[in-house]
């Protein structure tokens, strides 16, 4: 089955990716009020606020449905600018071309590429098969979103000590919101790792992969990847999807198991 990687692709993942995060949002309300949290939508872009420290907070799907006016843009920082909140955009290589003149001209600079991956599940594809077989998967219980939190701010924290404190309530919003499928790995038993789930439409968005240090190189991520593909191709999703930094060893891995890069998308902010 051939997949034209085309505009509307790209329009179907993004707005995919900002229906699942503004879910988020509204959970986060749900439970911390005082957060302010919440999202708008301007000219077809979903602009959400999360928290000032969240990854969350910015907007997507820009210049992706429409051409992007200065008011509307206007609009768009104000949003931000009230929270006290840095502006950020991340912007799909398939949006208008204008959208790239009218960022310059507002001081915005590029800063971050985020590779968006995809796998086709209707296709004919050899299954993942998990390596290590004391390695178990599942989707965790409600009343797990504690230790789903912790296995997952444990291995961040790995790479990004700064992480840990804000981390452990944002991994138990991602695991309570709307949509949420949270995976869990153990080995013998004990939680060495975790990865997301959520489904939009026919869209799998894979996220949330994290594994504690001592956790590392057993397979588990191969584990949790697996079961997460089976679980949405149950689901009669027709495409799986991820993001990776470009060249990163969580793109590598992607892309041994079937994954292939849909284009390269920029995140600006405003200076």
């Amino acid at each position: 089955m051939t997949t034209f990687l085309d505009k509307s692709f790209s329009q179907k993942i993004e707005r995919a990716e900002a229906k699942t995060n503004a879910d988020f949002v509204e959970t986060r309300h749900l439970i911390q009020p005082e957060t302010n949290a919440g999202w708008i939508k301007v000219g077809g872009v979903y602009a959400m606020f999360d928290g000032v420290q969240s990854p969350l907070t910015q907007t997507f799907g820009l210049g992706l449905f429409n051409e992007i006016t200065d008011l509307e843009m206007d609009e768009i920082e104000s949003f931000f600018k009230q929270f006290d909140a840095p502006v950020y955009h991340e912007v799909s290589p398939l949006a208008d071309a204008s959208i790239l003149e009218l960022l310059n001209q507002r001081d915005y600079q590029p800063f971050e590429l985020t590779n968006i991956l995809y796998k086709n599940l209707a296709a004919e594809n050899s299954p993942i098969l998990p390596k290590n077989p004391n390695i178990s998967t599942r989707i965790i219980n409600r009343n797990e979103t504690d230790i789903f939190a912790e296995t997952s701010v444990a291995g961040w924290s790995v790479e990004m000590p700064e992480f840990a404190e804000f981390g452990l309530e944002f991994c138990k919003i991602g695991a309570l919101c709307k949509g949420a499928n949270p995976f869990i790995a153990e080995l013998d038993g004990e939680p060495i790792a975790t990865g997301s789930l959520t489904i939009y439409d026919d869209l799998a968005m894979l996220g949330g992969a994290s594994t504690i240090a001592e956790g590392r190189n057993k397979g588990a991520q191969t584990a949790l990847l697996a079961a997460r593909l089976s679980y949405a191709t149950e689901k009669d999703c027709k495409f799986a999807i991820m993001g990776a930094s470009p060249g990163s060893q969580s793109q590598r891995n992607a892309e041994k198991n079937g994954f292939r890069v849909a284009y390269t998308r920029t995140k600006w902010r405003l200076k």
